[in-house]
């Protein structure tokens, strides 16, 4: 017995964000790669220990790096199955929202690894907090209307 998914045609709006999403982390992942050379940590080392941190620059940024990109990480369950719950009733808004999510990353990125971590949010990274409550509201919404609709 086969079945079949599928998909409207709209959906490309949420491959694209989702897809954006792998880009960044992408991206991330240089940026991380480029820090951690300049800095002399060498794998399989996670962070520069607070010392090193404290007397090298370099290293102190490798850390900026390394935690953007590692909060990134820890945020992308929640973006994709938000993203996938809410692209069931509305496909262009969720492909938009997790889009908009991770373009909010870069600029999380920028402002992280600028040696001032404060300038995460105040550099626009803190847009990606209103994509992502979209996509709260956007799941809930749709999962509950699933189950009332199959009651």
């Amino acid at each position: 017995m086969s079945s079949s998914i599928v998909l409207p045609p709209s959906f490309g709006y949420v491959a694209a964000g989702l897809v954006s999403t792998v880009w960044v982390l992408g991206w991330q992942m240089l940026v991380v790669g480029k820090h951690r050379k300049r800095s002399g940590i060498k794998y399989p080392q996670l962070y520069a220990e607070k010392a090193e941190a404290e007397a090298s620059k370099d290293a102190f940024l490798f850390n900026c790096a390394q935690r953007a990109h590692q909060n990134t990480i820890e945020h992308m369950p929640i973006v994709v199955v938000t993203t996938l719950v809410t692209s069931m009733k509305n496909p262009v808004f969720a492909g938009y929202a997790c889009g908009l999510w991770a373009l909010s990353r870069v600029l999380y990125t920028l402002g992280y690894t600028t040696g001032d971590p404060a300038k995460r949010n105040t550099r626009g990274g803190i847009l990606g907090e209103l994509p992502l409550f979209g996509l709260f509201l956007g799941s809930t919404y749709t999962a509950f209307d699933l189950l009332r609709s199959s009651a």
